[in-house]
C-alpha cells in the first residue's frame, strides 16, 4: 500500500470520526450516513487492517533475520571458546618421557629404559590395556612419577621411512652399455628369486641374498641399481652408507634394525646400499667413540643380513669401489653369494655408451663413434656421458644446429686436460701424506 493511500485512508477515517461526533453532538443528521457510506467505510477500515497486518509481518521477518545472525554469533563465539579452552588444556599439558619397554615384572609394573638412557622400575596407568605392553614397545611416561600414561604405536626414523623410493627412476637396462653380463647376473640374483621362487624350490637351493657391485667410479654400478627399481615390482629400498652412520650411541644399529623391518614388513623388497665402505670397513682395535659406533652397526648389519631372523623375499644390493677395505664378514657366502665385478669398459662398450648418450643429439654425417670410442681409452661410462655433454656445449658456444667430429675432439682435450690435474693434484696428496 503507498503512502499517498495511506494519507487519503487516514484523511476518510478522521472525516467519518468527525462526523460521528457531530451526530453524538446532535449538530450532525443520522440520514446523511448512507449505506453507501458505511460500505465504504468498511473498506477503508479494512484497508487499515490489511495494512497494519503487513507492517506486522515485515518488522517479524526483519525480526527473525536478526535472531538468526546473532545465533549464529553466539555459535562462533562457541566454537571459538571450545578451539581456545582445548588449546590451553594443550598448553598446561605436563611434558612426557619416552622410553622403551625392556622387561615386563607384571601386568602393571615393567622395566623402562628412558629416552637418556637411564632404566626404571615403573608402573603402568590402570586405563591401559595390559595386551597393548610388550617388550620393545615405545611408551610415554609422565615426568613426575615416571607412570606409563600412553603406549605409543611402533614408529620408523625418517630416515628409513625416506629411503623407500616412491616414484621409480626413469632408467632402464636399455640406458647401460658394454654391461650385458652384468646386467644378466644381476637379473638371476636380484629379480628372479622375487619373481620366480618356485623355481628355486624346485631345484631344492636357497637363492643368492645379496650380491655386491664393485668397481671404479663412473663404472655404472649405482645405475644398475636404477634400472633395477625401474624394472622390478617389488618394494625398493635406497639408503646411503653414510646415512647410517649417527652421532649417538646405538641410533646406527637401531636404524639398521628399522631398515631390515621394513624390508620384510613390505616384502617382496630390495635393499641398496650405496657405498657400503662407510660402514663396511675392516673392524680394527680403535680408541675413538666414532670408530666403535660404526663397529657397532656393522655388526648389526651382519647380524640382520643372516642371522636369525630369515629374510625372506628380500634382496641385498650394495655397491663400493674400495672392496679392499671391507670386512671379511661382510664378502663372505650367505650375506653377498654374488661379488660382480663391474671393470672400465672396452671399446666395444665405450662404442655402445656413445650410442646410448648421442641418440637424442643431432649429429654430424661426419661423427664417426667409433673413432671416438677408440680415442677414448681409460673412459668411464660417466666420462663418456660428460663427453658429450661437453661436446654439445661446444656446439651452443659457436652457433651451430649439429654436433661435430670437431666438437668431440675438443670435449676430449678439456677432459684429458682435467684429468691430468686431478691426478697431479692426487699425486701430490700422496707424497704430503709421506713427508
Amino acid at each position: 500500500m503507498s503512502e499517498m493511500d495511506i494519507k487519503s485512508e487516514k484523511k476518510s477515517d478522521d472525516d467519518l470520526e468527525a462526523e460521528l461526533e457531530e451526530i453524538e453532538s446532535g449538530e450532525g443528521d443520522v440520514k446523511d450516513l448512507t449505506i453507501e457510506r458505511l460500505k465504504e467505510e468498511i473498506r477503508l477500515l479494512k484497508g487499515r487492517i490489511k495494512a497494519l497486518e503487513f507492517n506486522i509481518e515485515f518488522e517479524r521477518e526483519a525480526f527473525e533475520r536478526e535472531r538468526r545472525q546473532a545465533q549464529e554469533e553466539i555459535d562462533s563465539l562457541k566454537r571459538e571458546r571450545y578451539l581456545l579452552r582445548k588449546q590451553l588444556d594443550e598448553l598446561l599439558k605436563p611434558p612426557l618421557l619416552l622410553g622403551e619397554i625392556m622387561e615386563i615384572l607384571s601386568e602393571r609394573e615393567v622395566i623402562v629404559k628412558s629416552s637418556t638412557g637411564q632404566m626404571f622400575i615403573t608402573s603402568v596407568y590402570s586405563k591401559l590395556d595390559p595386551r597393548d605392553i610388550s617388550v620393545g614397545r615405545r611408551v610415554a611416561m609422565d615426568k613426575n612419577n615416571l607412570v606409563i600414561m600412553r603406549v605409543l604405536p611402533p614408529g620408523k626414523d625418517p630416515i628409513v621411512v625416506a629411503a623407500e623410493v616412491i616414484e621409480r627412476p626413469k632408467e632402464t637396462y636399455a640406458d647401460i652399455g658394454g654391461l650385458e653380463e652384468v646386467i644378466e647376473e644381476v637379473k638371476e640374483t636380484v629379480e628372479l628369486p622375487l619373481l620366480k621362487p618356485e623355481l628355486f624350490r624346485e631345484i631344492g637351493i636357497e637363492p643368492p641374498k645379496g650380491v655386491l657391485l664393485v668397481g671404479p667410479p663412473g663404472t655404472g654400478k649405482t645405475l644398475i641399481a636404477k634400472a633395477v627399481a625401474n624394472k622390478t615390482k617389488a618394494t625398493f629400498i635406497r639408503l646411503v652408507g653414510s646415512e647410517l652412520v649417527q652421532k649417538f650411541i646405538g641410533e646406527g644399529g637401531r636404524l639398521v634394525r628399522e631398515l631390515f623391518q621394513m624390508a620384510r614388513e613390505k616384502a617382496p623388497s630390495i635393499i641398496f646400499i650405496d657405498e657400503i665402505d662407510a660402514i663396511g670397513a675392516k673392524r680394527m682395535a680403535m680408541d675413538t667413540t666414532g670408530d666403535r659406533e660404526v663397529q657397532r652397526t656393522l655388526m648389526q648389519l651382519l647380524a640382520e643380513m643372516d642371522g636369525f631372523k630369515p629374510l625372506e623375499n628380500v634382496a641385498i644390493m650394495a655397491a663400493t669401489n674400495r672392496m679392499d677395505i671391507l670386512d671379511e664378514a661382510l664378502l663372505r657366502p650367505g650375506r653377498f653369494d654374488r661379488i660382480i665385478r663391474i671393470e672400465l669398459p672396452d671399446e666395444e662398450g665405450r662404442y655402445q655408451i656413445l650410442k646410448i648418450h648421442t641418440r637424442g643429439m643431432k649429429l654430424h654425417k661426419g661423427v664417426n663413434l667409433k673413432s671416438i670410442a677408440a680415442a677414448t681409452e681409460g673412459y668411464s661410462g660417466a666420462d663418456i656421458r660428460n663427453l658429450c655433454t661437453e661436446a654439445g656445449m661446444f656446439a651452443i658456444r659457436e652457433g651451430k644446429r649439429r654436433v661435430t667430429m670437431d666438437h668431440f675432439m675438443k670435449a676430449k682435450e678439456k677432459i684429458d686436460r682435467k684429468r691430468e690435474e686431478e691426478e697431479s693434484r692426487r699425486r701430490i696428496g700422496d707424497k704430503g701424506m709421506y713427508l
